[in-house]
């Protein structure tokens, strides 16, 4: 199983982590937002002195590559970039909203979909729509919210709706079959598995 650098800076939150055969060995996270230029440089560099002195051998660097925050993601991509071209290794990039889902995946109701938000301005946020596997139900937007949001799914089964722009929205999506979980965060950590999966099958980006 692959050493890879994971970095996630698409919201307020910045963290960085460090994973080997499925397992985090180290995981750096500042959740106050607006430093991520001098949290994410000082984290890689923690990572990277952890790396040297256990003398590891790494194979990739994946990174949440969005929606969110255009400086957040431009400051994690950037970096995320220099170390697949400094280190010589592939570079993998996972949809902000796939992270999410996947830390939500196995805490909710089986046959409930997922519908992380993101957001964007006023009542807009970036949405993708999961099944518990993962499988995309529909595909990213940016989507105005309004009472009639989500209305045809919501008929059928529950939705669960988390991230940073779900809770302006408590109060108009109301439909019974809406529900609203709070502090859900895309983290570094929660990268791993999806990393691993990606660079099995060598999906790469260019860096």
């Amino acid at each position: 199983m692959p050493s890879i650098i994971h970095i996630e800076t698409a919201t307020e939150a910045c963290s960085c982590a460090l994973s080997s055969d499925g397992k985090v060995l180290l995981n750096k996270e500042n959740r106050k937002g607006q430093s991520h230029a001098m949290s994410l440089g000082v984290f890689v560099e923690e990572i990277m002195q952890f790396i040297r002195d256990n003398r590891m051998k790494i194979d990739a660097v994946s990174v949440s590559s969005g929606p969110g925050s255009y400086t957040g993601l431009r400051i994690g991509v950037s970096e995320a970039k220099g170390l697949s071209y400094g280190l010589d290794i592939p570079l993998i990039a996972i949809p902000t909203h796939k992270i999410m889902a996947w830390m939500m995946k196995d805490k909710v109701e089986f046959g409930s979909l997922l519908c992380p938000m993101i957001d964007a301005r006023r009542m807009e946020v970036y949405t993708t729509i999961f099944d518990t596997n993962l499988n995309v139900i529909r595909a990213t937007s940016a989507d105005i919210v309004n009472e009639g949001s989500y209305a045809g799914l919501l008929e059928k089964q529950k939705i669960i709706f988390f991230g940073n722009g779900a809770e302006k929205c408590k109060k108009t999506i109301t439909h019974p079959n809406a529900f609203f979980v709070s502090g859900v965060k895309p983290q570094a950590s929660a990268m791993v598995a999806l990393a691993e999966n990606a660079f099995s099958g060598g999906d790469f980006v260019d860096s």
